[in-house]
């Protein structure tokens, strides 16, 4: 089985993805320092959430989702967006944000192998050998934080988890698709992954009123409406355009970038084992770009 050429929309909204996601890794331990993982992701989402619903409705979309859909809907917006928001950010509290980063982009191997074992779907040997880069690319990312790991072991299964429910999240919305525009479906799923995260929020969160400082207050707001609406509408749109494995694959450069913002913002390490990491990164992604020659 051959690797078709990714569709240049698919290029561009990938790129996106990866400067959106990757930069926005260090500013979220700067946001926890003020505000609980509970009312951070219930803002960012629950604002996210109404901002794609109305835009969809301005758009004369129908954000009508048929009651057949209502099972996969709820089941991968809880799998990724839930599972991955709240671990993700509880794992940065942890461990150094780019490490999280890192754990959490485990997603494309996630994806592969579940694609294979669920959807049968058949990988080529360039996709094979995708696989194999990002993992070698994981595993020399996560050899300086060992001891980290061992100290924090929670952190680790945190990162690991957000990456596995992500590709749960994805196969779901791979084998069921539902029939409503981008800008509804991430709306949707957004809110349906809010709303627990708000009640928890309610009752676990800050409990008072205050107003945090503008930086942090800025970051809440950017991350609203920039890595949140605009990178999840992307990726949803992504993977109606990708199989799973090839989606999966195809944002492996997001870690990358998340290494390059936490080096230049926390001065966490960037040497050669990251760099290393990095070129399996860019061959992977390679592998599944770029069109194979006949």
């Amino acid at each position: 089985m051959s690797t078709p050429a990714l569709p240049l929309r698919a290029l561009v909204m990938l790129a996106v993805i990866s400067l959106v996601w990757g930069t926005v890794w260090p500013m979220i331990p700067v946001v926890l320092r003020e505000i609980s993982v509970w009312t951070f992701r219930a803002l960012t989402m629950m604002s996210a959430a109404v901002l794609l619903l109305v835009l969809a409705r301005l758009r004369g979309q129908s954000i009508r989702i048929p009651r057949v859909h209502w099972l996969a809907l709820v089941g991968s917006a809880w799998s990724f967006l839930a599972v991955w928001n709240v671990a993700a950010a509880c794992a940065t509290v942890l461990i150094p944000s780019g490490q999280t980063a890192v754990l959490g982009f485990t997603m494309p191997l996630w994806s592969a192998l579940l694609s294979w074992l669920v959807l049968r779907q058949t990988l080529s040997r360039r996709q094979l050998a995708a696989i194999a880069l990002g993992g070698i690319a994981v595993a020399l990312l996560m050899w300086p934080g060992l001891a980290r790991y061992a100290q924090a072991p929670a952190g680790f299964a945190l990162g690991l988890g957000a990456g596995l429910g992500w590709a749960v999240g994805t196969l779901i919305l791979q084998r069921h698709p539902i029939p409503v525009s981008s800008l509804a479906l991430t709306g949707w799923q957004l809110l349906i992954a809010g709303l627990p995260i708000t009640i928890v929020a309610w009752y676990t969160g800050d409990h008072r009123w205050f107003l945090p400082q503008w930086t942090v207050t800025v970051t809440i707001v950017y991350i609203a409406l920039v890595p949140m609406s605009l990178g999840n509408l992307f990726w949803f749109a992504i993977v109606r355009l990708l199989p799973a494995s090839i989606a999966g694959l195809s944002a492996i450069m997001v870690p990358v970038v998340a290494m390059v913002s936490g080096a230049l913002i926390h001065g966490e390490p960037l040497g050669p084992l990251q760099l290393a990491a990095m070129a399996c990164c860019a061959g992977a992604l390679a592998l599944v770009v770029l069109k194979p020659p006949k």
